[in-house]
């Protein structure tokens, strides 16, 4: 079995072709551009298969520009054409949405009939429905719909080339709107609800979580990840006795969008929307009798529809990134009828997940990746451009997040770490970006190893203009339990102590000959506030805190400074085994990086959280009461299991814990 594959390089075609990889034997021949075969053999090496083979050609050219011999070569050997190159943007003008989607689907349809394809996929859109009001079912296509949109018109005459003019049997799959990864998170741009996370982002950042906010009814939409997308694709293509059907790949009960937005914006951590009214006083009720056009949501629609108010909307959301084309369609007016491929997917342990259950993954994705709001910073672009910074542990979590940040600022991050592959990969994800990072392993505990680290940086480096210090190893475990593990304190000093100042003093005589340079050192809150189980974690930091304080009085002269920041408790795989932070509120890994990105352009002395200065100020002017608190704290939190060196089992404090977490927000307990 065989198959041919047009859009492969898009988001959703990358996934398919994995699917494909992953579950199915044959040949998998992919379109691609002259000029893109680059891109196109990046991703071959990424799916790990020589069995993908890319065909020359161009989605603009009839019978997609691939050479004659080669599809009289393979004529009547393709079981499957799949069809998903195409323009998948509201905001496209009808020109580009004219020549992908109408003009590359008739090509492709000409390319399969003339390679006698087993069978034509087309990977259409629910946007085919247009503005269809009622139950639209997957035998529906042409019932008069108003169609919006270039989006929308040209998705449905895709679809009706395919129908009317494919030579070749034909099944069309119609995606609701495909958001990222459920499983990662991976997505590949801003699209759908993503355009509303800038304006999330402003709101965690300015507004207290727990402020209720006035929302309205906006209709119901419909949001599936890609990773299900591509699934239910390679099964259903692959089912027997379905030529001539249509699928419905979305999400088979209506999510109100308001309730889709609360969704994201408890990712974020950022306030949600409540209505004032109940939603069946809206939609039912006495609203029912009001002809559609005057229920709120149309009335809603129809609003920024208008050009005058689109025009204000450019100029006031518009700024944040979300277009008025967008804002005009977050409902449908349609409820899609799933039926048909539910019952196509039964059995294979294919299905559509709760978006609250991956909401959080595709926020944390977009944070670290898509958010571009560091590199349009001028003041950040301007002290970051050009510039070499240092990152240990830089292979994820905080680390490899501000590697990210930095690259988005035009500097270069120098990535440290022990493990190799995950520098590259980090690597090579900021140069398909458009930058420049360099690599070098190094195991941060091993202080023979930094010298020769600080060696070969200041020789091949033209310079050292930042250190960040983030690499570190936490350990929580009571001093009952630690009797017979002291080395738990010496690992913990060599790696963030030791380690860290080796590789500053290692780096401090480059940066004095240029005359600036500047360090971040990532501490901690527990240094301000002391929490129980923490003494060998809390000493070592406490340990770095002094050192650069005291080395910061030397080097005033030499133009080389030092930032601490007393981080709070960040979401990343250092804290994982400690399960009940599973329930705290934490910090992301981009919050933290962010901060970090700050500590670099203004260079003050200490960044510290309220709750942290709060803890250092009862140490100092009531430590008697601040140590009955700490104590309190350590008998409502008990060791872990791994601490303990035992199973996972229930806390039976949980309720206490929890809200001593949320009064202290971002303590370690």
């Amino acid at each position: 079995m065989s198959y041919f594959v047009t859009g492969a390089t898009g988001f959703i075609g990358r996934h398919l072709v994995q699917e494909l990889v992953d579950h199915r034997e044959g040949d998998i021949f992919v379109l691609v551009r002259a000029g893109s075969m680059n891109r196109m053999e990046a991703l071959i090496k990424r799916w790990g298969s020589a069995r993908v083979v890319p065909v020359v050609g161009d989605l603009g050219e009839p019978g997609l520009g691939v050479d004659d011999d080669w599809v009289t070569d393979h004529a009547g050997s393709v079981d499957h054409f799949f069809h998903l190159a195409a323009i998948y943007d509201m905001t496209a003008d009808d020109a580009t949405n004219e020549a992908m989607n109408v003009g590359g689907t008739r090509n492709a349809v000409s390319l399969a009939d003339a390679l006698r394809a087993g069978c034509f996929h087309q990977v259409s859109s629910v946007a085919a429905a247009g503005e269809f009001r009622g139950r639209f079912d997957e035998t529906m296509f042409d019932e008069g719909q108003h169609l919006p949109s270039p989006y929308h018109r040209t998705k449905f005459e895709s679809e009706r080339i395919v129908r009317e003019e494919a030579g070749v049997p034909w099944r069309v799959y119609r995606p609701a709107i495909v958001v990222g990864d459920s499983q990662t998170g991976a997505m590949d741009k801003v699209d759908g609800p993503y355009y509303f996370f800038p304006l999330m982002k402003l709101m965690r950042d300015t507004l207290p979580a727990w402020l209720p906010l006035v929302g309205m009814d906006l209709g119901d939409t419909n949001v599936v990840p890609v990773d299900y997308v591509a699934k239910a694709m390679d099964h259903l293509a692959h089912l027997p006795g379905h030529d001539g059907e249509a699928f419905h790949l979305v999400n088979p009960e209506p999510q109100p969008t308001l309730d889709m937005v609360n969704a994201f914006c408890k990712a974020a951590g950022a306030p949600t929307f409540v209505m004032p009214l109940d939603r069946s006083l809206t939609q039912g009720g006495p609203m029912a009798l009001l002809p559609r056009r005057l229920r709120p949501s149309n009335v809603l629609t129809g609003l920024v529809k208008n050009p005058a108010v689109q025009l204000l909307l450019d100029q006031t959301v518009g700024r944040l990134g979300i277009p008025a084309e967008v804002l005009a369609h977050t409902g449908f007016t349609a409820a899609f009828d799933s039926r048909r491929t539910e019952k196509a997917l039964a059995g294979s342990g294919i299905a559509v997940p709760d978006l609250e259950s991956y909401a959080r993954t595709l926020w944390n994705y977009w944070e670290e990746h898509l958010d571009e709001s560091t590199g349009r910073d001028p003041k950040i672009r301007a002290a970051l451009t050009g510039k070499h910074v240092v990152i240990t542990g830089a292979s994820s979590g905080i680390g490899q997040v501000v590697a990210l940040k930095v690259a988005q600022a035009g500097g270069i991050p120098v990535l440290v770490a022990r493990g190799k592959d995950k520098l590259e990969d980090t690597k090579a994800t900021i140069e398909m970006r458009g930058g420049t990072a360099h690599v070098y392993p190094c195991d941060l505990s091993d202080l023979e190893a930094i010298d020769r680290l600080c060696e070969q940086m200041v020789t091949e480096l033209p310079s050292v203009d930042f250190v960040i210090n983030n690499a570190g190893r936490s350990i929580r475990r009571s001093l009952k339990l630690s009797h017979d593990r002291f080395h738990d304190f010496e690992r913990t000093m060599q790696l963030n102590y030791f380690g860290a100042i080796r590789l500053i003093m290692g780096l401090v005589p480059t940066m004095r000959d240029q005359h600036r340079g500047h360090v971040v050192n990532i501490s901690s809150i527990g240094v301000q506030t002391n929490p129980p189980r923490f003494s060998a974690y809390v000493a070592s930091k406490a340990a770095l805190d002094s050192w650069s304080n005291v080395v910061s009085s030397e080097l005033v002269g030499d133009g080389v400074t030092f930032t601490n920041i007393h981080m709070p408790l960040v979401r990343t795989p250092m804290i994982a085994p400690t399960k009940l932070y599973d329930k705290f509120p934490t910090i992301s890994p981009a919050q933290a990086a962010d901060l970090v990105v700050t500590a670099m352009v203004e260079r003050p002395h200490e960044i510290n959280t309220m709750l942290g200065n709060a803890g250092a100020i009862a140490h100092t002017v009531a430590p008697k009461l601040a140590f009955r608190v700490l104590n309190m704290a350590y008998h409502v939190f008990p060791d872990s299991a791994a601490a303990k060196g035992a199973d996972a089992t229930g806390g039976t404090r949980e309720s206490e814990q929890i809200m001593l977490a949320k009064v202290f927000k971002g303590i370690h307990w």
